[in-house]
């Protein structure tokens, strides 16, 4: 299993990529007096997929930490979720279902949650190597606030991008290109268990 080793710098590294992302989050949530606080929608039933290893790896280290109960709760939880949207897929319906994760209106696994989880919300852009780059405009509440402003502050996630990819890579180190690629919802992730890889020290 990996992370069985509990790689104490892997984990480490992760847990301060996640930590700057944050902090890049709230610097635009501040500037923009935007906040999470009463709004009518939950993110967490947006449908998002997930494309690396080492955060479905990271997820699972929150995971396997909870109560057997909890857990199997997460898990009869993640079985309807991805029932509901294979449905909804099949109906060619934008699928909108819970996180398994979300109690009571928040995620039980917080400081595990993936980038995606972490991003969305304010607007930020991506700019690629070529120079080109993409916007994404945030959360309807947030697109809200913003209006009809010309200058927006935004998150780039680029540098944020490339240092994931790198934890990524050492992860799988010689399996890289081989193994299949990652694209899978929390649900699914929650239901393979975690990717068995070996972990580096």
């Amino acid at each position: 299993m990996v992370f069985r080793e509990r790689s104490a710098t892997m984990t480490a590294r992760i847990a301060d990529l996640y930590r700057r992302m944050e902090m890049a989050y709230d610097l635009v949530a501040r500037q923009l007096d935007f906040t999470c606080q009463g709004c009518p929608d939950n993110c967490c039933d947006s449908y998002f997929l997930h494309h690396t290893y080492v955060e479905w790896a990271y997820l699972w280290q929150g995971i396997i930490e909870l109560a057997p109960a909890q857990r199997k709760i997460i898990e009869n939880r993640a079985s309807d979720y991805v029932t509901a949207c294979e449905e909804a897929l099949t109906k060619d319906e934008r699928s909108q279902v819970m996180c398994p994760l979300n109690e009571e209106g928040r995620c039980i696994l917080y400081q595990h949650r993936l980038m995606i989880c972490r991003m969305h919300g304010v607007p930020s852009s991506l700019i690629f190597p070529n120079g080109q780059s993409k916007k994404f405009p945030g959360c309807f509440r947030c697109q809200e606030i913003v209006g009809d402003r010309q200058v927006v502050p935004e998150v780039e996630r680029a540098p944020l991008f490339r240092e994931l990819v790198a934890l990524e890579q050492e992860l799988c180190g010689g399996q890289q290109g081989k193994l299949p690629k990652v694209k899978k919802t929390i649900a699914e992730m929650i239901l393979l268990e975690p990717p068995t890889l070996s972990l580096p020290h």
